[in-house]
C-alpha cells in the first residue's frame, strides 16, 4: 500500500508539475504576442510619423534632381484620358497667382521658349499627353511666375543629368548656397497630379515636372541635357527643339557647391531666367 501510495503521490507531483509548466508557456506565449503586437504598433505609428515628417518635402527637393519643393499631396488622382478635357488643381495658399483654368485648350498646340542670360531655350510642349502640366505651364508663364529667377540645381553624376529651375525664391540677383533651408522649397500656391508617365524615360532634350511625391507637382522643372536613369515618377510635357548646348555649357562648368544628401548642387555659371514666352496654334 505504501509503495502505490507512493507512486500516487509521485504522478500528482509530476501532474503538478506539468501543468505549472504549461501555464508558464502560456504566459510567455501571451508575453511574446503582447512584444510583437507592441512593435507592430511601434514600427507603424514611426512609419506614420515619417510619413507626417517628409510631407513637407523641403529638404530632398533642393538636391534631387526630381524632387520638387512643394508639399506632398494628401491623396493621389485617378489617370485620366489625354488630351484632358479637365484639370484639377488644389490650392496650398501662399497668396501666389491664381489657379489655371480648369478647362484646358487641349486641341492646342504649344511651344514655349525660356529666355534666359545664355540665350533661349526653345521647347515643344506636349500638350496632347500632358495637358493638365501644359496648361499649368502657360498659365505660369502668362503671369510672368518665373521672370528673373534662377535655375538652382545641377546634377552632372550618377546617372542624373539635369538642370533643374522654376523655384521663385532663387531670385535672380542672389547668391545662392547649398547649405540654404529654403532654397528649392517655393512653388506656385497649387498642386496638381502626374501625367504621362506610363513608359516615361528622360533622354538627352526631356523637360520633366520636378515634385516633391505622387502628384505634387507645381512650378519646378527640370531639363535633361544628357541622356538620365530615373523611375517613371516625373512628368515629361515637353521636348527641347534648340538651346540644347546652353545646358551641356554650364554643365561642363560643374557645380559651386555640392548638397549635403549628394544630390548635385548650385550651377557654377549662373543660369537667370529673364522670361518665359509661349506662341499657340
Amino acid at each position: 500500500m505504501a509503495g502505490s501510495r507512493e507512486r500516487q503521490r509521485q504522478r500528482a507531483r509530476e501532474r503538478h508539475e506539468r501543468q505549472r509548466e504549461e501555464r508558464r508557456q502560456r504566459r510567455r506565449q501571451l508575453r511574446q504576442r503582447l512584444s510583437i503586437g507592441l512593435a507592430v504598433v511601434l514600427v507603424l505609428g514611426l512609419a506614420a510619423g515619417l510619413s507626417v515628417a517628409f510631407a513637407g518635402g523641403s529638404a530632398p527637393s533642393k538636391s534631387k534632381a526630381k524632387a520638387s519643393a512643394s508639399p506632398s499631396a494628401t491623396s493621389s488622382a485617378a489617370t485620366v484620358a489625354e488630351p484632358a478635357h479637365h484639370c484639377t488643381y488644389t490650392s496650398t495658399g501662399g497668396g501666389k497667382p491664381s489657379l489655371p483654368p480648369a478647362t484646358p485648350d487641349y486641341t492646342a498646340a504649344y511651344t514655349a521658349t525660356i529666355n534666359t542670360n545664355l540665350g533661349k531655350i526653345d521647347i515643344n510642349l506636349l500638350n496632347s499627353k500632358a495637358t493638365c502640366t501644359v496648361n499649368s505651364f502657360v498659365h505660369l508663364a502668362a503671369t510672368n511666375f518665373w521672370n528673373n529667377t534662377q535655375c538652382h540645381r545641377l546634377s552632372t553624376s550618377n546617372g542624373v543629368y539635369i538642370l533643374q529651375c522654376g523655384d521663385p525664391t532663387a531670385s535672380a540677383n542672389q547668391a545662392l548656397s547649398c547649405s540654404s533651408t529654403t532654397l528649392g522649397t517655393g512653388g506656385p500656391g497649387y498642386q496638381f497630379a502626374d501625367e504621362n508617365l506610363s513608359g516615361a524615360t528622360y533622354k538627352a532634350g526631356t523637360v520633366a515636372m520636378a515634385n516633391g511625391g505622387p502628384n505634387t507637382n507645381g512650378s519646378q522643372f527640370f531639363l535633361v541635357y544628357k541622356n538620365t536613369t530615373e523611375p517613371a515618377s516625373y512628368t515629361p510635357f515637353g521636348t527641347i527643339t534648340s538651346g540644347l548646348d546652353i545646358l551641356q555649357n554650364v554643365a561642363k562648368a560643374g557645380t559651386s557647391c555640392t548638397f549635403q544628401d549628394g544630390g548635385g548642387g548650385v550651377p557654377k555659371e549662373k543660369v537667370i531666367i529673364n522670361s518665359v514666352t509661349v506662341h499657340k496654334s
